[in-house]
C-alpha cells in the first residue's frame, strides 16, 4: 500500500503531493521511502507497510512515463503547467493506496483534463525531414523535438496518425594515454511512441545480417552484431530468428520494444580522438593544448553539443584561451576544478584545437598530476555505432488517411574518457 506520492525538484520543492490514504499525521518512524530520478525531477513514494520495493519503483517509473505521454516532456515547467492533469492521473492510478492501473489505453478513457503546452507541436517545424518511404535511410530521420508533444490533444486540435521509432545508443569508451582503446561498450534500445488511434499490429524490420552472440554469423555482407538483447513482453518473435522482424500491437504512448548490448568489440573506431598535452610555462603558469579529431566515417553526421571537460589543479585562478573558431567557448569552473570547452557543432572528418594557459599559485610538479583524465559529452544524430537500421515499418491494418511514420537514429556519450 502506498501512503503518499511526491514529485520534487532537485532542490526538494514540492511540485505534486498526494496523500493516498487520507492520514492526518505523518510519522517518519516506520515509514519507508522510495524514489527514482527522471527528467531532472525526483518521483517519490512513501509507505507504512512493507511492499516489494521493485513494485513501487516500477510504479514510479510508469508514473513518469505516463506524465511524459500526457504532457509531452518531463520537466519542472511541464509538471507545473499540467498539475491538474497529473492529479487526475494519480486519482485513476491509485485508489486508497492500492495501484489500480498504469495502462495508457485504459487511462485515456477517463482523463478529461486538457494538456497545457508552452509551444504547440506542428509538422511544419520539421523542415525538410523526409517521410518513412522508399528513400535513403538518412532522409527518414525526425528531429529530437518531434516526439516532445502530448499524447492527448486539446480541443480543436487535429491529431494525426503518427508513429515515431527511435534507435538510441549510449557509448562508453576508455582510451589510454597511448591512444589504445581499453574499453568500449554500447547499450542501445528501440523506442516507439505511438499516436495512432487504432493499430492491430506493427512490424519493424531490422538488418537481415543482424547477429546475436559472438559465434552467430548471418548473411554475406557486413554483419551487425550484438552480444545480447531483450524484448518487451508484448513483442512477438515468431519472425525474428528467420527474418529479423519484430511484431507488436502498440498502445498509445511510449514503450521500449527492444534493448541490446555490445561489449569490448566496436565494429568501427571510436568517433572521437583527443590528443592533449600539458606543459609547464613560466612561473606559476602551465599550458594545455587539446586537439580533437572527429572520424571520417561520420562525414555525413554533424556532432552536436560536444563538451570537453578537463580536471585541473585546485586553485587555478586565471584562464587565457585560443580557440579554433568563434562559435566555440571555454570556461574555468573553479568550484568543480575543471576546464570546460564547448563546441556546438562538429562536422565529420574535421579537426579542432584549442590552447589554454592557466595560472596556479604555488604550482609544483605534483600539481600537474591533478590534470586529467579528459571526458567528452556529445550527441551524434543520424548515426548508430553498431550499424543497426530499420529496414521497414509496416502497420496492419492500413491506417485511413495520411499516416506519418518517422524514425530517428542517435548516439549519446554515456562515459567517454581519455587518459593523459
Amino acid at each position: 500500500m502506498i501512503s503518499q506520492v511526491f514529485i520534487l525538484t532537485t532542490s526538494g520543492d514540492h511540485l505534486i503531493y498526494k496523500d493516498c490514504i487520507l492520514v492526518t499525521t505523518i510519522l517518519h518512524k516506520g515509514m519507508h521511502f522510495v524514489h527514482v530520478k527522471q527528467g531532472g525531477l525526483y518521483w517519490a513514494a512513501s509507505t507504512k507497510s512493507n511492499p516489494s520495493p521493485f513494485t513501487v519503483i516500477e510504479f514510479l517509473n510508469r508514473l513518469a512515463a505516463l506524465t511524459k505521454d500526457y504532457c509531452g516532456s518531463l520537466s519542472e515547467k511541464s509538471v507545473r503547467m499540467n498539475f491538474a492533469l497529473i492529479y487526475e492521473l494519480l486519482d485513476e492510478m491509485v485508489d486508497y493506496g492500492y495501484i489500480q492501473t498504469t495502462s495508457t489505453d485504459m487511462l485515456k478513457n477517463f482523463i478529461q483534463t486538457e494538456t497545457m503546452s508552452s509551444k504547440p507541436f506542428s509538422l511544419f517545424e520539421l523542415g525538410n525531414v523526409g517521410l518513412f518511404g522508399a528513400e535513403t535511410q538518412q532522409s527518414k530521420v525526425a528531429p529530437s523535438a518531434a516526439t516532445s508533444r502530448p499524447l492527448m490533444f486539446t480541443r480543436g486540435d487535429q491529431g494525426g496518425n503518427e508513429i515515431f521509432v527511435d534507435v538510441i545508443e549510449r557509448l562508453s569508451v576508455i582510451i589510454g594515454s597511448n591512444g589504445v582503446v581499453m574499453k568500449a561498450d554500447i547499450e542501445g534500445e528501440i523506442r516507439v511512441k505511438c499516436y495512432l488511434p487504432g493499430c492491430s499490429e506493427m512490424r519493424i524490420g531490422l538488418n537481415e545480417e543482424l547477429s546475436i552472440g559472438k559465434s552467430q554469423l548471418r548473411g554475406y555482407g557486413m554483419a551487425v552484431r550484438m552480444d545480447e538483447c531483450s524484448f518487451h513482453q508484448a513483442v512477438k518473435l515468431d519472425e525474428f530468428d528467420a527474418y529479423r522482424i519484430l511484431k507488436i500491437c502498440p498502445s498509445q504512448g511510449e514503450q521500449t520494444v527492444m534493448q541490446y548490448q555490445l561489449c569490448d568489440d566496436l565494429p568501427c573506431a571510436p568517433p572521437f580522438r583527443l590528443f592533449p598535452t600539458v606543459e609547464r610555462d613560466i612561473g606559476n603558469r602551465y599550458e594545455v593544448e587539446e586537439m580533437v579529431t572527429y572520424s571520417n566515417y561520420c562525414h555525413f553526421c554533424v556532432a552536436l553539443n560536444v563538451s570537453v571537460t578537463l580536471p585541473i589543479p585546485k586553485g587555478s585562478v586565471s584562464l587565457s584561451q585560443e580557440l579554433s573558431s568563434p562559435d566555440q567557448s571555454a570556461e574555468l569552473q573553479s568550484k568543480n576544478k575543471a576546464l570546460q570547452w564547448d563546441i556546438p557543432r562538429f562536422p565529420g572528418g574535421a579537426q579542432l584545437s584549442a590552447l589554454f594557459k592557466l595560472e596556479v599559485p604555488g604550482l609544483s610538479s605534483a600539481s600537474l598530476q591533478e590534470v586529467g583524465p579528459v571526458s567528452l559529452c556529445f550527441e551524434l544524430p543520424k548515426h548508430t555505432c553498431t550499424g543497426l537500421q530499420v529496414r521497414f515499418l509496416r502497420l496492419t491494418p492500413t491506417q485511413p488517411g495520411s499516416s506519418q511514420r518517422w524514425v530517428r537514429y542517435v548516439t549519446h556519450s554515456d562515459s567517454y574518457t581519455i587518459r593523459i
